[in-house]
């Protein structure tokens, strides 16, 4: 160890803490946040400031940009030549910044996010505009430090005679800290800093009558004046950008949408490899080619469009789900009086504003105390010349330079500066004309003078001066605004005929809970439906469906799925396909009972409810519609009364409302007109339907749209009959029905399922042993209400309970 050095002994906790805090104060304060006066980051003012001082200026001819590269990193920034490199690059490239601060020759990188050539290959210089960050800044405007070796000195900030944080934004990640402020249009920001000058107290509403919102570089439009406002107000806030793009007619009755703006930071050709995906994987029908189509002229890009196809929702669904359109968050954090800071447009206007008055009253400091020293240089030669002849007699006789400078200060009272000016005057200049002029200098010197004073002494003068030359600048560099601004963000909805293909399909759903669709023609490649479901199950619903159409399965437990036909899993016919519960969970004794598809969601008719506990409802369609979380949950359409009740049926009724039939495990039926039911919610029981007995449950309920229906009953001795509905008599509900079978003196005779008989059916009993027995009802006669029917021919009676199932015949695929 070497003399005077001692070790100490302390926690890891306050050594960790104390490096990271000065670490963090290193990369918020010198690297990764602009500062608020002149908008730039640590190493892009000293790119800009080496540069300078190297003569690597607008009016200069261009450099290797490797050169200011190292002149950068060997004076200035002691850090990687790349980083360096890629700030140069950034302020030179025209769309990231509004106003770029650096001209470049060669590759600079583009928007398809091609990295520049490397910088030995380019050159680079300052632009025009980047006179006016420097301008000035020999003049004492801006304060200095030494560099990270103490060689050189480097400015603090640049003088920034325009607000170029503002103007062109900035980006960046530090300690704790992010920034992410948009570029902003040069003649608005000068125009709301003049109109602040004269309205200190001016509201956010008069200062967006200049600023109306960010102008990108990349154009494009804007959406959304509140995020705007909020941003503007408290330096956070969300606006949408979206590409400026317009439907072109082909020939064919063809259609093209054509891309000339994209939003600001979005990478042109992961842009158009997005929209590409989208067309090869099919996401959407209808794009049938994407072309980058940009050249020196412009960016454009071209989607051209098949055949008749909605051109407008194609148009949504891609700014909805690419970068077309992206969402713009403002982070406003600048270094503000040394720390970093949340800014609102005002606060950010007021320093700019109140940096400005510190640098045009330290540069008028400086001008005059040159005028000054000047005038006094100047009076002295016209005293001098005055008395000339005394003067060379005094100089002639002195010794050398030194002796005639002390020898004029004593004989004439000249001060020291005067007597070295004239020691040091050419014999040339004592003419008559040289005279005249260091008068008239004189005089322009003394009006300078009155004229620095009077900005110094007054605020007013000061703002004059800084708004003759805001305005001078604003008339040499102002141009039109490239983005446009709307006031609401457009909600995207997008069409299902845009997102779903319009294809027809062959759907099935399973009593115990499978579900499928294939194509028509996987359906009609296979030879026969064995093997397609589990022996015991069978299918509640098997038909031809649309893609676009939606899937309402009804479970007896009063629960509901929904599916869009689309959503669900496209396979093989063959196949078994998807069982429910992957996604929704069911009850044990949960089933499926009914199943409907529907074109929209927007029917107008009614659901029909019963339950075996003699309950009834009606509830609308649009009681019954999905909600955000119908993927994973089943919505409710029935409040069962009891745990062990269950839904008998439910029947949609699109027109008109009719009669019903109800029947029970005792054999009562009433018949009764569904206008006596209320409609209800969809979580309610309903009123009731039948007035049962304690033993008794409701077996079957069938709609009755004609005097002429036939219905079947099945007993559970396996007896079958026909009987008409005229034969069961029009009553009020909640009564306790008619007898629809005789009693038996062995045993209680029950009925097990009920159905209306239609034409172009088939109708089978389904025994608990999974055996189908068709039914033969065409060549069974009418049979009286009382009547207990006949045994159906090969029927197991030792098998129950039983079911009975409707096949629709001969229909067409």
């Amino acid at each position: 160890m070497s003399k005077g050095q001692i070790i100490e002994n302390l926690p890891l906790e306050d050594v960790m803490s104390e490096r990271f805090s000065r670490y963090s104060k290193s990369i918020i304060q010198e690297r990764a946040l602009p500062d608020v006066r002149d908008g730039l980051k640590p190493v892009q003012r000293r790119i800009l400031f080496a540069m300078n001082v190297d003569g690597n200026t607008h009016s200069k001819s261009f450099r290797k940009s490797a050169k200011s590269v190292g002149n950068v990193m060997g004076n200035y920034h002691p850090h990687g030549d790349s980083s360096i490199y890629e700030a140069m690059n950034r302020m030179s490239q025209d769309w990231k910044l509004r106003e770029p601060l650096i001209e470049m020759h060669g590759n600079n990188g583009s928007m398809d996010g091609d990295p520049p050539a490397a910088m030995r290959y380019t050159e680079a210089r300052l632009s025009k505009i980047s006179d006016e960050m420097l301008a000035d800044i020999d003049k004492g405007t801006v304060d200095w430090i030494l560099n990270f070796d103490d060689t050189e000195y480097e400015p603090v900030v640049l003088p920034a005679r325009f607000p170029n944080l503002l103007v062109n934004g900035s980006t960046g990640i530090s300690a704790g800290y992010a920034t992410d402020i948009p570029p902003h249009n040069l003649g608005e920001v000068i125009d709301a800093v003049i109109y602040l000058q004269k309205h200190e107290d001016a509201s956010l509403d008069d200062l967006m009558q200049f600023i109306k919102g960010p102008d990108f570089p990349t154009g494009g439009i804007i959406q959304g004046i509140d995020g705007i406002k909020e941003a503007y107000k408290n330096g956070k806030g969300k606006i949408v950008v979206r590409s400026k793009t317009k439907i072109e007619d082909l020939r064919g009755n063809h259609q093209q949408i054509a891309i000339d703006e994209i939003p600001y930071e979005v990478n042109k050709s992961i842009l158009v490899k997005q929209i590409d995906e989208i067309r090869i994987n099919k996401k959407i029908d209808g794009i049938a080619e994407v072309r980058d189509e940009s050249d020196r002229e412009g960016l454009r890009i071209a989607i051209e469009l098949k055949k008749d196809v909605n051109a407008e929702g194609i148009l949504k669904y891609l700014f909805k789900n690419t970068d077309l359109q992206i969402s713009y968050n403002f982070n406003v954090v600048a270094i503000n009086n040394m720390r970093p800071e949340r800014m609102s447009l005002k606060s950010i206007l007021s320093a700019y504003l109140n940096y400005q008055r510190e640098v045009v009253t330290n540069r008028t400091k400086f001008n005059l105390k040159k005028a000054q020293e000047r005038q006094h240089i100047v009076e002295g030669l016209i005293k001098a010349l005055s008395i000339l002849d005394q003067v060379i007699k005094v100089i002639r006789a002195s010794e050398n330079k030194k002796n005639a400078r002390d020898n004029l200060i004593n004989e004439f009272d000249f001060s020291e500066k005067q007597s070295e000016a004239i020691v040091s005057l050419q014999l040339y200049r004592l003419t008559n004309t040289d005279v005249t002029e260091l008068k008239t200098e004189n005089d322009n010197l003394n009006s300078s003078i009155i004229s620095y004073r009077k900005i110094l002494d007054s605020k007013s003068e000061l703002d004059k001066v800084i708004k003759k030359e805001l305005t001078q600048i604003s008339k040499n560099y102002r141009n039109d605004r490239r983005t446009i601004i709307e006031d609401k963000i457009e909600d995207l909805k997008i069409s299902e005929e845009i997102t779903v293909a319009d294809e027809d399909v062959m759907l099935l759903v399973s009593h115990d809970g499978y579900l499928k669709r294939s194509s028509l023609r996987s359906y009609k490649a296979s030879e026969n439906f064995e093997g397609i479901l589990k022996d015991e199950d069978y299918p509640i619903l098997m038909n031809k469906v649309n893609t676009r159409d939606h899937l309402y399965m009804f479970t007896n437990k009063g629960n509901v799925i929904y599916r869009p036909v689309h959503e669900i899993k496209d396979v093989k016919w063959k196949d078994m396909g998807e069982h429910i519960s992957q996604s929704i969970g069911l009850d044990d004794e949960e089933e499926i009972i009914n199943s409907f598809v529907f074109n929209s969601l927007e029917e107008t008719g009614k659901f029909c409810v019963t339950t075996t506990d003699g309950f009834i409802k009606l509830v609308d369609f649009n009681k019954l519609l999905p909600g955000r979380n119908y993927k994973s949950k089943a919505f409710t359409y029935e409040k069962l009364k009891k745990d062990n009740a269950n839904v008998v049926s439910i029947d949609y009724l699109p027109d008109k409302l009719n009669q019903i039939f109800i029947i029970t495990k005792l054999g009562y039926g009433i018949n009764f007109s569904l206008e006596e039911v209320s409609i209800s919610g969809a979580k309610s029981t309903g009123v009731k339907s039948i007035n049962l007995s304690d033993d008794d449950e409701v077996q079957s309920s069938i709609q009755i749209n004609s005097e002429n229906d036939i219905i079947g009953i099945l007993f559970d001795n396996g007896n079958f009959k026909k009987i008409k509905i005229t034969d069961i008599p029009t009553t009020g509900r909640a009564r306790k029905g008619i007898k629809c079978l005789k009693e038996l003196k062995s045993r209680k005779n029950l009925v097990e399922d009920a159905i209306k008989i239609n034409e172009n059916q088939e109708i089978f009993v389904r025994d608990i042993n999974d055996q189908e027995i068709k039914i033969d009802f065409e060549n069974m006669s009418i049979s009286d209400r009382l009547s207990n029917g006949r045994t159906i021919k090969d029927i197991d009676l030792n098998a129950r309970p039983y079911r009975l199932l409707k096949k629709e015949s001969n229909k067409e695929i």
